[in-house]
C-alpha cells in the first residue's frame, strides 16, 4: 500500500501523542496539516510562524524521530505557512520553510515576501489637535506577565501575547483572540501584554475598553451626532485592547462602526487584542465579515489550570502577600479548587483573612471549612470528563466505548448525550468539546446538540435519558 502525506503524518501523531502532555498535544499538534509527500519529504501546514518557531524550538527532535520512523534516515520535514494576506485582494501567501533537521536551510522557498509592504493609509478626517489629547491607556498595572504563571493551561496565549507585546502590529497575531471561560485570566492577560507594551513602547497609544463600554460610547456618539469622531478618535490608537468582544454579539451599528475602526487599525499596522468566551467558530449573531477578520491572526484557548499550575498559582499569590502556608495545605487547596484561577485566588485571601482576624494559625481544618464554605457558594463548572463518565455509566458502558468510532445507535445517542450536555455545563468551545470526546470537528458537537434537541421533543424514552442524566449532573 503506497504511503499519502496523511497516513505518514496520521502515523506520526499516534506516535507524538505518545510522548507529551495531552494538552500540548492539542495545542502544538492538533492543528497542523498534512500538504503532499515528495519522496522523503513531508510537507505540513501550519497555522503561523510563531507555530514553526515553537514547533522547531520545542518539538524539533520528537518530530525527527517521528518522520525517521514513518520515511527512513533521509526523511525531511517542510513547514507551510498559510495566512491570508490583508491588503488589498491579493491572494493569501505561502512560506514553504524546511525544518532544522535539514543540511539545507538555506535553500528555503518564498512564495510572497513576508514583509509586505502597503502604503499607509492617510485619516482625512484627523480631528484638529487630537494627537495632544492625552489617552489613558485604562490598564491595571496590577496584571503582568511576571503574576500571569505559565501552565500546560496557558502556553499558546501567553507565548503568543508575550511575541505581540515584545512587536505590536509586528507579527502575524493581529488580532490575537484570546478567549476561554470565566476566571481563567483573560482580563489579566489582555492587561498584561497591554502594560508591557507601554513599558517597552512609551510613545505608543494604548487603550484598554471593555466590549459593554465600547458600545455605549457608540450610542452615545450617535445621540451626539458625532459619530464620525468616535471613529476617528478609535483610529489614532496604536494598540487597541477589547475585552469580552462577545457582547457586541446582535448590536448591528456597534459591529459596523467597529468592522471599519478594524479595518483601518489592521490595515495601518496597529496591534488589535480582543477576548471572549467563547471561539470565532460559536459566536452567534457577529456578522461573518467580523468574524473573518477575528481568524485573521491567532485564536488561542486558555484552559482549565493543571494541579502544578494550581500550585504555582497559590504559591505565587502567598509571596506577593507576603504570608506562608504549610505545603500541605497549598496541596489541600490545589486539589480541591480546580474551576478557575478567579476561585482559587478568592478562596487564598479568605483564608488569610479569616487567619488574619480571628487571630488562628492557618490549618488544614480552617482551610478545609474555607473550601467548603467558598465552593458551596460558587457555582461549579461541570468538567468533560466528568460529563463523559456520567454518561458512560448511565448507558453502562466505558468512556473509551463511548469516545469510539463505531454507528451503533445506543453508543452514537449516548455520545451525542455527552456532548449535548458539555456545551451545555461547560464553557468549552465546540471544537474543544469535539475533540475530547472522540476526536470530533465542531460541526459534529453541533449536529449532536440539534439531535438531542429534536429527539428530547419527539421521543419519550429520549426525553427521559436527557432529564435522569441533567438530574445527576446538577446533583
Amino acid at each position: 500500500m503506497s504511503k499519502t502525506a496523511e497516513s505518514v503524518w496520521s502515523n506520526c501523531l499516534s506516535f507524538i501523542e505518545d510522548n507529551i502532555s495531552t494538552q500540548a498535544y492539542k495545542t502544538w499538534f492538533e492543528p497542523i496539516k498534512a500538504v503532499k509527500l515528495n519522496d522523503n519529504a513531508l510537507s505540513i501546514q501550519v497555522p503561523s510562524k510563531f507555530f514553526y518557531e515553537w514547533l522547531e524550538e520545542h518539538y524539533v527532535k520528537l518530530l525527527k524521530v517521528a518522520l525517521t520512523r514513518e520515511l527512513g534516515a533521509k526523511a525531511k520535514l517542510v513547514y507551510i505557512i498559510k495566512m491570508e494576506n490583508t491588503y488589498g485582494n491579493k491572494q493569501p501567501f505561502t512560506e514553504k520553510i524546511p525544518s532544522s533537521n535539514r543540511s539545507q536551510m538555506k535553500d528555503q522557498e518564498v512564495d510572497v515576501p513576508l514583509k509586505n509592504k502597503s502604503p499607509e493609509l492617510k485619516n482625512p478626517f484627523v480631528i484638529p489637535g487630537i494627537r495632544n489629547v492625552k489617552i489613558e491607556s485604562q490598564l491595571n498595572p496590577n496584571y503582568s506577565f511576571d503574576n500571569f504563571l505559565e501552565g500546560e493551561s496557558n502556553r499558546l496565549a501567553r507565548s503568543a501575547g508575550y511575541a505581540v507585546a515584545n512587536k505590536p502590529g509586528g507579527t502575524s497575531f493581529n488580532p490575537l483572540l484570546i478567549f476561554g471561560g470565566v476566571g481563567l485570566g483573560k482580563t489579566h492577560l489582555a492587561h498584561a501584554i497591554g502594560v508591557e507594551i507601554k513599558e517597552k513602547y512609551p510613545e505608543k497609544t494604548v487603550l484598554y475598553i471593555s466590549a459593554e463600554k465600547f458600545t455605549q460610547q457608540y450610542i452615545e456618539s450617535v445621540k451626539k451626532n458625532n459619530r464620525n469622531d468616535f471613529i476617528h478618535f478609535y483610529q489614532i490608537i496604536d494598540v487597541l485592547i477589547v475585552d469580552d468582544i462577545q457582547l457586541l454579539s446582535g448590536k448591528a451599528g456597534t459591529q459596523d462602526v467597529f468592522f471599519h475602526i478594524f479595518n483601518h487599525l489592521h490595515q495601518n499596522g496597529k496591534q488589535v487584542i480582543l477576548t471572549s468566551d467563547k471561539a470565532p467558530v460559536d459566536m452567534i449573531d457577529i456578522e461573518q465579515r467580523l468574524l473573518s477578520r477575528f481568524k485573521w491572526g491567532l485564536s488561542a484557548e486558555l484552559n482549565h489550570p493543571d494541579y502544578d499550575t494550581r500550585v504555582a498559582i497559590i504559591k505565587n499569590k502567598l509571596y506577593r502577600d507576603g504570608v506562608e502556608m504549610p505545603e500541605d495545605i497549598v496541596e489541600f487547596l490545589a486539589n480541591n479548587i480546580k474551576t478557575n484561577i478567579r476561585e482559587l485566588e478568592g478562596a487564598i485571601i479568605s483564608l488569610i483573612a479569616h487567619s488574619s482576624f480571628n487571630k488562628r494559625e492557618i490549618t488544614i481544618d480552617l482551610a478545609r471549612k474555607i473550601v467548603d464554605n467558598y465552593v458551596k457558594h460558587t457555582k461549579r463548572e461541570v468538567s468533560i470528563d466528568y460529563i463523559q463518565k456520567v454518561v458512560s455509566e448511565y448507558f453502562q458502558m466505558d468512556v473509551d466505548t463511548l469516545q469510539s468510532k463505531t454507528r451503533k445507535r445506543h453508543i452514537v445517542q449516548a455520545r451525542q448525550l455527552a456532548m449535548f450536555f458539555a456545551k451545555k455545563f461547560t464553557k468549552a468551545s465546540l471544537a474543544s468539546i469535539g475533540s475530547q470526546i472522540g476526536q470530533r470537528d465542531h460541526a459534529t458537537v453541533l449536529h449532536a446538540c440539534k439531535t438531542v434537541d429534536n429527539l428530547s421533543s419527539t421521543d419519550k424514552q429520549f426525553r427521559k435519558y436527557v432529564e435522569d442524566l441533567n438530574k445527576k449532573l446538577t446533583l
